[in-house]
C-alpha cells in the first residue's frame, strides 16, 4: 500500500488563504495591517531569490512590506542602528535580517539586536527560552518546525502519546521540533527522542517511531527498512545531488529514499514540495500574530 502524500504546497495554499482573510478582517476592524521589513545586505543571488519570494507572499496577503537593501560595505554599527529604527516603528511588526551577512558583521549580535517581540523568525534567545517554557509564554514558533507541526496536524496524524523520533539536532529544526512535539497542546503531547549521525543503533531508534522527522542534511540517510510500517515520515532534507541534463536545474533529494519509503510509511512528505513551501507561510503567520499582539497591547 502506498503512503498518503502530505503536500506542503497544498497546505501552504490553505494557510495563506486563511491569513489573507485574517489580514482583511484586521484592517476592517482595527485599521491595522501587519508590517514586515526584510533587510538584505549585499547581493547574494540565493538570498535575493528567497527575499523576493518573501516580499511577493507578504504583498499578496496585504501586508505593509518594506524591502531595505543595504550595500555589503555597511558597518556593523550602522546595521544595528537600522534595526533599532525598525524596533521603534509601531507600524512594523516583524523584522527579518537575511543571512548570510558579510564577514565583518557578527550574525549573532545582529540577530540578538532585533526586538524579541518582532523576531518573527523565532531565533532570538528570548524566544528560544519562551519555546522551552511553552504554553502562553510562546510568541513565535521557529518557522520550519512550525511548518512541520502544521503538516502533522493537518494530515490527521495522532500525536498524543505517539513516539516521535527526530533525526538531527540543529538549533533551527531538530532541537525546537523535539521540544514542540513534547509540549502540552494540539499536535503535541508526544514522547520525543533526538538522534543524530553519532547515535548508537540509529536504525533501532527510527524503527520504533510513529512519527519520524528527518532533518540531518544527509541524502538517503534513513533507509526504507528503518521505517515502522504505517508511520508518518516528515523529510526535512533538501540535498542537491546533481544537475538535470534536460532542465539544467538542481536535482534535489531528501534524507529519506522517498520512492521506497512511500511503500512502507502511512503518510510521507515529498522532496521537493514537502516541508520547504511551509517555512515562508509560517513566517507570514508569525507576522500576523505579532500584529495581533500589538493591537491587544494598545
Amino acid at each position: 500500500m502506498t503512503a498518503d502524500l502530505i503536500s506542503g504546497t497544498e497546505i501552504r495554499k490553505t494557510i495563506l488563504e486563511e491569513l489573507k482573510k485574517e489580514v482583511a478582517d484586521m484592517k476592517a476592524q482595527h485599521g491595522t495591517v501587519p508590517g514586515l521589513v526584510t533587510i538584505l545586505v549585499g547581493e547574494n543571488p540565493a538570498s535575493q531569490s528567497y527575499v523576493r519570494l518573501k516580499i511577493k507572499t507578504a504583498e499578496e496577503l496585504g501586508f505593509k512590506e518594506i524591502q531595505d537593501n543595504q550595500a555589503d560595505t555597511i558597518s556593523e554599527a550602522d546595521l544595528l542602528t537600522l534595526i533599532d529604527k525598525y524596533n521603534n516603528d509601531p507600524e512594523i511588526h516583524g523584522i527579518l535580517v537575511q543571512l548570510p551577512l558579510p564577514d565583518h558583521i557578527d550574525d549573532k549580535k545582529v540577530l540578538n539586536a532585533i526586538d524579541p517581540d518582532k523576531d518573527v523568525d523565532g531565533f532570538h534567545p528570548v524566544n528560544v527560552g519562551r519555546l522551552m517554557i511553552g504554553g502562553s509564554e510562546v510568541k513565535f514558533l521557529p518557522c520550519t518546525p512550525a511548518g512541520i507541526q502544521e503538516m502533522i496536524i493537518r494530515s490527521g496524524t495522532e500525536t498524543s502519546g505517539a513516539e516521535v523520533v527526530v533525526v538531527g539536532r540543529s538549533n533551527i529544526v531538530g532541537k525546537p521540533i523535539a521540544v514542540m512535539m513534547a509540549q502540552k497542546g494540539e499536535g503535541a503531547n508526544a514522547t520525543t527522542t533526538i538522534v543524530h549521525t553519532r547515535t548508537k543503533d540509529l536504525e533501532g531508534h527510527c524503527k520504533r517511531a510513529d512519527i519520524l522527522i528527518v532533518a540531518a542534511g544527509v541524502p538517503g540517510l534513513v533507509k526504507p527498512e528503518w521505517i515502522k510500517p504505517g508511520a508518518t515520515v516528515i523529510d526535512v532534507g533538501v540535498n542537491r545531488v546533481g544537475t538535470s541534463e534536460k532542465t539544467g536545474k538542481a536535482i534535489l533529494k531528501g534524507d529519506v529514499d522517498f520512492d521506497k519509503a512511500k511503500e512502507i510509511a502511512g503518510k510521507i512528505t515529498p522532496v521537493p514540495g514537502g516541508v520547504g513551501p511551509m517555512t515562508i507561510a509560517m513566517l507570514m503567520k508569525n507576522t500576523v500574530q505579532s500584529a495581533k499582539f500589538a493591537i491587544e497591547a494598545k
